[in-house]
């Protein structure tokens, strides 16, 4: 066994897998989209087992709220880019890989020059716009996708756009979830998230990673895995085998008009303060402002005569800039989604 091998001794000597599948590996180059709960711990098992060019694309900080279940970081690391102190973390693991951040927030303008640098996408999102546009971009580009979905105790797993036997592809995301309700469905931050759970998918996706790259056990392709953390119970769902989709294009997400939370305190009786909360949300706890819910956002019509900005909020931003686009699509406006919410506000 080669010297560079030996750390790796105790899965060359699997059944059927051997040195072949190892230099398989050595020569993947595998791109993880989100370095949060999902791909903390997929990064790691693919880093450990020899992957050998990985790449961490993530735009975001570190948070405190977070560090529950994204393994790679700890509270001194708070305010800084998860791409890089994941891939100088990982570096640590693993020193004979090659790491490369990407500090950068995926859009249909450069989706294409990141994907094209790697033979497999690892779908780690938490946001259903950039979910699109990864299966999007994979299908058109002929990439691979490992998808991963966790939300409270449930968590999905799937392989999409695989090369059948007869050279066609297998489903993808959109084949299964043509479309969503972006704006009805909330995030981790705000509807919670069982910390171990992340680590189960997050593995999940490594395994599948690991076996697609070394043409091992059988994919998950075609079908969905869907496992209960507070049951342990799994079940898997069949798909057609065949993608029913033909996607051409990417889809073009509009930039939300954003605005810190620094600079609303700095003048805050510049702007007018709306809550796109529930009110059940907002009599908890509110910074102020009025309370329109996102359902009923249209009501926020006479509030666009008056001469201030309007600033709207929720619990992550997620909500607040849903509620932007659409006023957008239905006004001429002067108006902004508090980037961070009321998380970005207290902290």
């Amino acid at each position: 066994m080669p010297h560079d091998f030996t750390r790796y001794s105790c899965q060359i000597t699997l059944p059927g897998f051997g040195e072949l599948a190892q230099r398989m590996l050595q020569n993947a180059k595998v791109l993880i989209a989100g370095a949060g709960g999902l791909g903390c711990p997929a990064a790691q098992y693919l880093v450990a087992a020899g992957v050998g060019t990985v790449g961490i694309v993530d735009y975001d900080n570190i948070s405190i709220s977070n560090l529950h279940r994204q393994i790679l970081y700890n509270p001194k690391q708070e305010g800084n880019k998860k791409a890089f102190v994941a891939c100088t973390r990982l570096q640590q693991q693993n020193p004979d890989i090659q790491l490369f951040p990407h500090n950068i927030m995926l859009t249909d303008e450069n989706i294409n020059d990141i994907i094209s640098q790697y033979d497999l996408v690892l779908d780690c999102t938490d946001n259903f716009e950039t979910r699109y546009l990864l299966n999007d971009a994979c299908v058109i580009a002929g990439i691979p996708l490992v998808y991963g979905a966790i939300y409270q105790y449930e968590g999905q797993v799937a392989v999409w756009n695989v090369t059948n036997e007869d050279g066609t592809r297998s489903p993808n995301y959109r084949d299964v979830f043509p479309e969503a309700n972006i704006s009805l469905i909330p995030n981790c931050s705000e509807g919670g998230v069982f910390p171990t759970l992340a680590g189960i998918i997050g593995s999940m996706q490594a395994n599948e990673a690991l076996k697609l790259i070394t043409q091992t056990g059988e994919l998950l392709a075609g079908k969905i895995l869907i496992f209960d953390a507070l049951t342990m119970q799994s079940r898997i769902i069949k798909t057609k085998p065949v993608t029913e989709t033909n996607i051409t294009a990417l889809p073009h997400f509009t930039a939300i008009p954003k605005i810190s939370a620094a600079d609303v305190k700095a003048n805050l009786d510049k702007y007018i303060l709306v809550d796109v909360r529930s009110k059940e949300e907002h009599e908890e706890f509110n910074i102020g402002g009025i309370n329109i819910p996102l359902d009923n956002i249209d009501d926020i019509s006479p509030y666009l005569e008056e001469d201030k900005p309007i600033v709207l909020y929720c619990s992550s931003g997620r909500r607040s800039a849903e509620a932007v686009k659409i006023i957008n699509m239905l006004f001429i406006a002067d108006i902004f989604s508090l980037d961070g919410g009321l998380k970005e506000w207290n902290r």
